[in-house]
């Protein structure tokens, strides 16, 4: 079988070895000097930027790196992912609120959520590929958000409102916003940390081979429906911890963030950025955030900026953002 995983493997273009330290990551040199400026901004960003803006980016990034694993490295297209980031949501907000968890723990109940809910809604969806597997969990996504409209502890259409923070680890208090963001901080680098390690494992070979060709993948004994369904409940287990990280956040789980309208969102912050790519749903969710952000003053306008402006990065960036520009790079480096 090793042997078979071997010949399994696409051949690749040669890539410079990473800096030191970090190629123990599986990052080349271009990502390593990547990986190194999203440290700098993480850890500068508070002090310049507005740090409630800096949080929202780094859940929806979160978000948006939990879909590309999906999608990006087992090539399954879900158009329900935000059933995964709402219900967390809900489900965080509520066991801060009435259950009384700590922040941490309340994180881990929305991440938690969401990977029963990948279990279940990936059991019924792998069985079917292609715009089917799609449609089927678009399905799934609509039926959670009725169930979330109807349920009691969802509060319909008020929603979970005035969560509070608490304090991580009993100790220190998050109600101040800088405290808060180093938490969030944290959560998003853990989670981006754990996707890379993910795809570079031999798992993410195995899960990169069944997206190039599953019928070959299936021909060398590896049961494709196993590797699809973990992939599906880590991606989304991922996206229940973002979306229980924004409730704390804003102190509010509301019906927008499990509405299908999110699901779209998701998917045009992994194209803009860079589909299949380690860095691109960091930007992607960058430059989508900062764009609802920056141009509000638009009102209705705001839609229109932003389909021009992803029709622009279709057209100027096949490979997203972060794909034409590690392209470059890896020419230079």
């Amino acid at each position: 079988m090793a042997g078979q995983a071997t010949a399994f493997t696409a051949p690749t273009p040669h890539q410079s070895p990473g800096l030191p330290g970090l190629s123990l990551l599986g990052f080349n040199r271009a990502q390593s000097i990547a990986f190194l400026l999203l440290l700098a901004v993480l850890l500068v960003g508070p002090f310049v930027l507005y740090p409630v803006f800096l949080m929202k980016l780094l859940c929806f990034a979160l978000f948006a790196c939990a879909f590309n694993l999906l999608i990006g490295y087992v090539g399954l297209l879900s158009f329900g992912h935000a059933m995964f980031f709402g219900m967390g949501g809900y489900v965080a907000a509520h066991a801060a609120k009435v259950w009384g968890l700590s922040p941490e723990l309340a994180i881990l109940a929305g991440g938690a959520v969401g990977a029963v809910l990948g279990v279940v809604s990936g059991w019924i969806a792998i069985r079917r590929q292609g715009i089917y597997f799609a449609m089927i969990t678009l399905a799934l996504a609509q039926m959670v958000f009725f169930v979330c409209l109807q349920a009691p502890f969802t509060g319909g259409e008020d929603g979970i409102q005035s969560v509070p923070r608490g304090n991580f680890l009993g100790l220190f208090s998050l109600a101040p916003d800088m405290n808060m963001y180093w938490l969030v901080a944290g959560v998003f680098l853990a989670g981006f940390l754990l996707i890379n390690r993910i795809i570079h494992s031999p798992f993410g070979q195995v899960l990169t081979a069944i997206r190039e060709n599953e019928p070959r993948a299936i021909s060398l004994g590896y049961r494709v429906d196993d590797y699809k369904l973990i992939a599906f409940t880590l991606s989304a287990a991922l996206a229940g911890v973002a979306g229980g990280t924004k409730a704390l956040v804003f102190g509010i789980a509301t019906l927008t963030d499990v509405y299908w309208a999110m699901s779209g969102e998701v998917v045009l912050m992994t194209l803009v950025g860079g589909l299949g790519t380690v860095f691109g749903p960091v930007l992607g969710a960058a430059v989508i955030v900062s764009m609802q952000n920056y141009l509000a003053e638009f009102g209705a306008w705001v839609t229109v900026i932003q389909g021009c402006i992803f029709v622009a990065c279709v057209l100027a960036f096949r490979a997203g953002i972060a794909g034409e520009v590690g392209r470059w790079l890896r020419v230079r480096l």
